[in-house]
């Protein structure tokens, strides 16, 4: 037994017409739009925070270099700690300042940045004033 197909021609009219639109809704674009906003809201404090956090690195860094100039100093001129490291080959990183209080016997550093948006912002060290804190970063 044999069907017969049917054939549809182009000019014969048709009375349902089906059509197959692909796309999103405007309601499924708003969500998508909120959900990255959420995120974006979450995500940039916590970028901004480990901004800072390599920031303070780089202030704890510079002052350990210059603990190793001071040392070096001490070692090669045998005249104690120096008030003028600047003469020396140490170059604070970017964005951080420093300065240096030193005497025969001993020497205070200080080093900060101020694009640091939380504390701490500065850190100091005291090397030679034989207290339990000799030698130890305090960040403020």
């Amino acid at each position: 037994m044999r069907l017969n197909a049917v054939q549809i021609h182009p000019t014969e009219s048709h009375t349902m017409l089906t059509t197959n639109k692909k796309g999103f809704t405007l309601i499924e674009l708003l969500i998508v739009v909120v959900i990255i906003g959420i995120l974006a809201a979450i995500a940039i404090p916590k970028f901004a925070a480990t901004k800072d956090k390599a920031k303070l690195a780089s202030v704890k860094t510079d002052l350990r270099n210059i603990m190793t100039v001071q040392e070096a100093y001490f070692s090669d001129a045998g005249l104690g700690y120096t008030s003028s490291i600047a003469t020396t080959s140490f170059t604070p990183s970017s964005g951080n300042t420093f300065s240096v209080v030193g005497s025969a016997s001993s020497f205070t550093a200080t080093v900060s940045n101020p694009t640091i948006t939380v504390a701490p912002k500065t850190c100091k060290v005291t090397v030679g004033d034989g207290t339990a804190t000799d030698g130890v970063y305090a960040c403020t």
